[in-house]
């Protein structure tokens, strides 16, 4: 038993926001102790170069990365490392701070190891956020890549839309190793409704004239599958650097005990999430940079994702459920995977697994 199996009866007596914000000032205290937060890092990351990859114009330590929406304004990157990550994802972030939907907006579904949220982007806006990672040691960066992901303000018209990717790319560009185009969140009104061509090739082109870092797109998994990989595949042509597949589902089928809006996370998206991973990786395979997130709360998942052609995977979801040691032993399961399978590197694993074709 692990001391956040103690902790989580506890935890799981909160309100899931109260229990997420006393999680992160315990990650802040985690980084004001350095020794302790590097030897954790070292047992929750092996420094293993068979985990390690370059992507993206950056050398990725191991292929688990932290969701976008656990760390929105950037307040706990400092421990991310000792929790085992390879990469992390901050944002959703607007231009400007809002304050989200009203609450109560986050709901635990522990009988399906699942979230519902309808947060409504609220964050502090890019300003602060451009603040808090300019503050971030060099020494840090260098050993984690920072993605971060860019959403409209709620009050911005669908009109205007590409004005406020406009101002995220021009200021935050040069603070991040990659940046994500999401247009795929559930709880922001019309935002789904930019997931066309049109859109997100105005948004691409805008980033060319904004940044040189690289730009991936954030698709829905309520999309029609062939609609996803015709979508991703123009973003691909546009500029995209890469897919990250997918966002929460507002697909009441997978958890009908889910009432009132909100996307939902977890194992509940699990197989919907793989299926569409296989469906880009049968098109897009060779071409682009798939990252695969949704229902990641193992080993065996994580291998699964990278055996049919992601090159990263990403969670969130599965640390409420699993606690915070579940990196680290994804990262060992992986490497005993890779000596079970005499594969050298974690490279020779992507999609090495049967794959199945587009509908």
């Amino acid at each position: 038993m692990t001391l956040y199996d103690l902790a989580k009866p506890l935890l799981f007596r909160l309100e899931p926001e109260r229990a997420h914000a006393a999680g992160k000032l315990a990650l802040r205290a985690l980084a004001r102790l350095p020794p302790l937060a590097r030897r954790l890092e070292r047992a929750n990351r092996p420094d293993d170069p068979r985990l390690a990859q370059d992507l993206l114009g950056r050398r990725f330590p191991a292929p688990v990365g932290l969701a976008a929406g656990f760390d929105k304004d950037a307040e706990v990157v400092a421990a991310l490392p000792a929790l085992g990550f390879g990469f992390a994802e901050v944002g959703t972030v607007t231009p400007h701070p809002q304050p989200g939907n009203a609450r109560p907006r986050l709901f635990r579904h522990p009988e399906a190891a699942s979230l519902q949220n309808r947060l409504g982007f609220n964050n502090a806006g890019m300003e602060a956020l451009a603040e808090r990672i300019g503050r971030l040691p060099p020494e840090l960066r260098a050993r984690l890549p920072l993605g971060i992901n860019l959403g409209k303000n709620k009050d911005t018209p669908a009109e205007r839309a590409l004005d406020d990717y406009r101002r995220l790319l021009d200021r935050l560009g040069p603070l991040a190793d990659y940046l994500v185009v999401n247009v795929s969140s559930p709880n922001t009104p019309w935002l789904r409704d930019l997931q066309s061509e049109a859109f997100l090739g105005a948004a691409l082109a805008a980033a060319r004239d904004a940044t040189d870092r690289p730009v991936l797109v954030k698709l829905s998994p309520d999309l029609e599958t062939g609609r996803a990989v015709e979508l991703a595949g123009s973003a691909v042509d546009a500029g995209a650097a890469g897919i990250v597949a997918t966002n929460t589902t507002v697909d009441r089928s997978r958890l009908p005990a889910a009432v009132g809006d909100g996307g939902l996370s977890g194992a509940v998206l699990r197989e919907r999430s793989y299926e569409l991973l296989c469906a880009l990786a049968a098109e897009l395979g060779g071409r682009t940079v798939l990252v695969s997130v949704g229902g990641v709360d193992s080993a065996e998942e994580a291998w699964r994702r990278l055996r049919a052609g992601a090159s990263l995977v990403q969670l969130y979801t599965a640390l409420v459920y699993r606690g915070p040691g579940l990196v680290g032993r994804i990262h060992r399961g992986l490497l005993a995977r890779l000596e079970r399978d005499g594969l050298p590197s974690i490279t020779s694993a992507l999609g090495a697994g049967e794959v199945r074709p587009s509908r």
